[in-house]
């Protein structure tokens, strides 16, 4: 194979130091190499040396393997003066057999100096700590969500049912009735009248709900579950109003976001904090949606079709995705929620719902590349794409009721 870098190096990155091989021509023999690894710090003054080290041999590439975050202090260290990619750990295995730390390095060296290795997509510093930012938002959330569960455990174990009558304990009927609870009240009716709104048609099910043996043991565990919930709220709104100024320079591509059906503001930050809103890194819609791990695989042996499951992609605009998905096939009279209706009977819901996730992801990248808002394209464009095959369609739902149907164009009639 041809060799593109002639000196090359290998990084095999763990918490506490690095295996180093460095690729370079043989000074002995024309036209073959020698390596030779050697093992640094992860700290920063040994990464400073390693760079030093590596521009005396004159490296012309690092490849690094991106393994959890410690490949980090490595690649922003190096990149300022080196050319570094990090690459996937999942496409650059090594033969069964040979693993351990120094032959790890040395196969990076090797693929990096004959181009066998694509980089990955590493943002730059803005979107970096875009990206700190709303996963921090999306881990807290979740954390806060687990506190509310934790809470209808506890209410659980006494009793009480206000979860199975009230869809949102922590609103603002359901967070009066726990502070009166905490503060000793324990008379049902007195706490059913606590209900708000729509929730007072609802009292006389509260008043059973409420009935239980709520103790002071209790009371202690629920206030510091209420007193957590509201600590991790905090932190949220934090969060939201820094995340709300890290987005200014990403505003239009935020608003043009913001046209398609189920995609909110936080969903649209958290595929703008993905992606980098700069669709020009990659190729095209079927790169990205690869990339975003929506679409499906390939998998063919011996002229047979095996599992196409989805492969692993980001998780973060994954999940962004799944909810926008969520959404729009909630969204009455779309193109989105028609495509979903169409490909669940015969696909099941949640290959349907990836579709809706892939189609979306794909609108994303055309939309981004070329500055212009959502076009839907209506709840009937399936119909009147081909209406012909939704009449046969219609005719053999009809016949399988049982009725026998005879179809007449509306311009005969008249």
């Amino acid at each position: 194979m041809d060799v593109l870098h002639e000196r090359c190096a290998g990084l095999d990155i763990s918490k506490k130091d690095a295996k180093v091989c460095v690729r370079v021509p043989s000074t002995k023999r024309r036209g073959s190499f020698t390596t030779e690894t050697t093992t640094w710090g992860s700290v920063t003054n040994a990464v400073l040396a390693l760079r030093d080290h590596l521009l005396a041999a004159g490296v012309t590439l690092v490849v690094i393997e991106a393994t959890s975050d410690y490949w980090k202090p490595f690649y922003h260290l190096l990149t300022e003066d080196l050319n570094v990619i990090l690459v996937n750990a999942r496409q650059v295995k090594n033969l069964p057999g040979r693993k351990t730390d120094v032959s790890d390095a040395a196969w990076l060296a090797q693929l990096g100096a004959h181009g066998l290795v694509r980089a990955s997509f590493v943002p730059d510093q803005p979107v970096r700590e875009l990206r700190d930012l709303t996963r921090a938002r999306t881990h807290t959330t979740r954390e806060r969500g687990q506190i509310v569960q934790r809470l209808e455990k506890l209410l659980e174990d006494t009793g009480i049912k206000l979860a199975a009558v009230a869809s949102d304990i922590m609103g603002v009927s359901g967070r009066a009735m726990l502070e009166a609870l905490i503060s000793g009240e324990r008379d049902p009716q007195v706490l059913a009248e606590m209900a708000k709104r729509r929730l007072r048609h609802k009292i006389p099910e509260l008043v059973e709900a409420l009935t239980g043996r709520f103790r002071e043991h209790h009371a202690f565990l629920a206030r510091l579950y209420l007193d957590q919930y509201d600590q991790l709220t905090g932190a949220i709104q934090q969060l939201d109003e820094r995340i709300e100024a890290a987005m200014a320079p990403f505003r239009p591509a935020l608003d043009l976001l913001d046209t398609i059906p189920g995609i909110n503001k936080a969903t649209a930050e958290v595929i703008i904090a993905e992606t980098g809103g700069d669709m020009s890194r990659f190729t095209s819609a079927k790169n990205l949606a690869s990339w975003a791990g929506v679409c499906p695989g390939h998998h063919e042996s011996a002229g047979r079709a095996k599992s196409t499951k989805v492969r692993p992609g980001n998780p973060y605009l994954k999940g962004a995705l799944g909810l926008a998905a969520f959404g729009a096939v909630r969204t009455k009279d779309t193109y989105l929620q028609a495509r979903y209706k169409r490909l669940t009977s015969r696909r099941g819901p949640l290959r349907a719902l990836v579709a809706v996730e892939h189609s979306i992801i794909t609108a994303i990248w055309h939309m981004l590349t070329d500055q212009k808002p959502y076009r839907e394209l209506g709840g009937t464009y399936f119909t009147q794409r081909d209406p012909e095959r939704a009449a046969r369609r219609a005719v053999t739902q009809l016949n399988q009721l049982g009725y026998t149907v005879t179809l007449n164009p509306i311009d005969a009639v008249a």
